[in-house]
């Protein structure tokens, strides 16, 4: 549904050209963008950082611990999730909370997680639920 709306804006403002150009034509300027983000996450900690950030704000240490890592391991790659906006960040007193900047990195990484259940069965688990749900 809410891949439909995004069609629906873009096909709109195909209409009125001259005000805007949509991000999901192939010649967006978006698309080499996109390409970064996706080397941004392109690293396992980053995906298990934003996967636990999904759940609200957390400390470096909670969020080391989370991912098994040192604090300062942790901190090297929030930074560069914060530089590419992907999550922000607020301090309290010697501590650094983070969060996600919005919901889009959550939901890209939840995509690409139930798309590659896709690589090791072919019947996955969130398509087993959704069978389920109909029944």
């Amino acid at each position: 549904m809410l891949y439909e709306n995004i069609y629906a804006i873009c096909n709109n403002l195909r209409m009125n050209a001259d005000e805007k150009i949509c991000g999901l034509d192939p010649d967006s300027q978006f698309v080499e963008l996109a390409v970064e983000v996706f080397a941004m996450l392109a690293d396992a900690t980053r995906v298990r950082l934003i996967l636990a950030l999904r759940n609200g704000e957390m400390s470096v240490n909670h969020l080391a611990d989370i991912v098994d890592k040192p604090p300062a391991s942790v901190s090297q790659h929030l930074a560069k999730l914060r530089l590419a906006r992907v999550v922000s960040s607020r301090q309290e007193g010697t501590r650094v909370f983070y969060r996600l900047h919005n919901e889009h990195a959550g939901r890209l990484v939840t995509d690409a997680i139930l798309q590659a259940e896709h690589s090791v069965d072919g019947n996955p688990r969130h398509h087993q639920q959704d069978e389920q749900d109909t029944q």
